[in-house]
């Protein structure tokens, strides 16, 4: 158990290409003056995993000096090269491979990777999430080995939404993974993908789980602005505040479901924060 407050930092899809260049300096200020515990950046850190876009990103993750753990995203493997896809997915992380997956020991807490973004899957929206069985043992393995009191905070790309979405499920075997972790001593699972944040209680067979997802810090904005959730954990609970330069309050920004994509809503029924900063056409997919 930790005898002191942690400070952590969720960001997700920066998406380097399309990047908030103003968000991202101010992040990287709020990093060197408040000194966090840990930064966690739970995916697509590109945009179609061009070598320049990935040196961009390298170059601004490891000038934070902080520890650092970073989940890949969708985005993330080779659009353009199939053969580089299917036998070198992350060869483009030379220079921060050893960020990737990487557990975070933070005493009383522990930063648990679980892999979502796939190299192949038998549907034809490789967007999508799919959690394997081999990426689910790793992680309650190591779950399962932490010391007695210990708790674990599991980092994914995907939310581990399997159901309620329009179209196919959004991560396949997501709901299988939220009812092993529930049956641990988990605190939550933090995401990103859906570019808007959001905190949620998700039921499963085997009791509830915290879903946690960060907005994006590029110009990709679904309903609210560029924003990053500073996380507090006092050895008994769990915080979370999604910060964005606008200040526009926590609970204006959380939408109250899980949309399929990152795209702004368009229907009735996609969920859209309070604040409604809604784009007026999609963004670029560039």
């Amino acid at each position: 158990m930790t005898d002191r407050s942690l400070l952590l930092f969720h960001l997700s899809d920066i998406h380097f290409g399309l990047e908030d260049n103003i968000a991202l300096d101010w992040v990287k200020r709020e990093i060197e003056e408040r000194r966090p515990d840990a930064v966690a950046i739970t995916g697509d850190l590109t945009m179609r995993a061009r070598h320049r876009e990935f040196n961009a990103a390298i170059h601004w993750i490891t000038s934070l000096d902080v520890p650092v753990t970073v989940e890949v995203g969708n985005h993330d493997m080779p659009y353009f090269n199939p053969i580089e896809r299917l036998f070198t997915p992350y060869k483009r992380f030379k220079g921060m491979a050893r960020l990737i997956e990487k557990e975070i020991d933070l005493g009383g807490l522990v930063i648990v990777p679980l892999k979502t973004a796939v190299r192949a899957q038998p549907r034809l929206n490789w967007s999508k999430g799919w959690v394997t069985d081999r990426a689910l043992a790793k992680c309650l393995k190591t779950i399962d080995a932490l010391p007695a009191g210990c708790r674990a905070l599991v980092a994914v790309h995907h939310p581990l939404r399997e159901v309620g979405t329009k179209g196919t499920a959004l991560t396949r075997h997501g709901g299988k993974a939220l009812a092993e972790l529930a049956k641990r001593p988990v605190e939550g699972v933090i995401s990103g993908h859906v570019h808007d944040p959001f905190d949620i209680m998700e039921d499963t067979l085997e009791g509830p789980v915290r879903m946690i997802g960060a907005g994006t810090l590029s110009k990709r904005t679904r309903s609210t602005p560029p924003s990053f959730n500073e996380l507090r954990w006092d050895g008994r609970e769990l915080t979370v505040r999604a910060r964005n330069l606008e200040t526009v309050k926590t609970r204006d920004m959380l939408i109250d479901d899980v949309p399929e994509d990152a795209t702004p809503p368009r229907e009735e029924d996609d969920p859209v924060a309070p604040v409604r900063q809604v784009p007026r056409v999609d963004p670029p997919k560039r």
